[in-house]
C-alpha cells in the first residue's frame, strides 16, 4: 500500500516538533471539550482557571520587563 505523502511529511514535521505538536494537540482537545461536553460548572470552573492563568502570565512579563 502507497503512503500517503500528506501524511509522510506531517509525521516528520511532529517529530521535529514535539513540544509544539503537543501544545497544538492539547489546545485541540481542549477547545474541543469547552465546544461539545463541558457543563456549566466546568465552564465556571474554567473561567476562574483562565483568570488565575492570565495573572500568572502577567505577573511573569511584568518581572521580566523589570530586569
Amino acid at each position: 500500500m502507497e503512503k500517503n505523502p500528506q501524511t509522510e511529511a506531517n509525521k516528520r514535521w511532529q517529530e521535529k516538533n514535539k513540544e509544539r505538536a503537543k501544545y497544538t494537540s492539547a489546545r485541540s482537545r481542549a477547545r474541543s471539550f469547552i465546544k461539545n461536553s463541558a457543563l456549566e460548572e466546568d465552564l465556571e470552573e474554567f473561567m476562574e482557571l483562565i483568570l488565575e492563568r492570565k495573572k500568572s502570565l502577567n505577573e511573569m512579563q511584568n518581572d521580566h520587563a523589570n530586569e
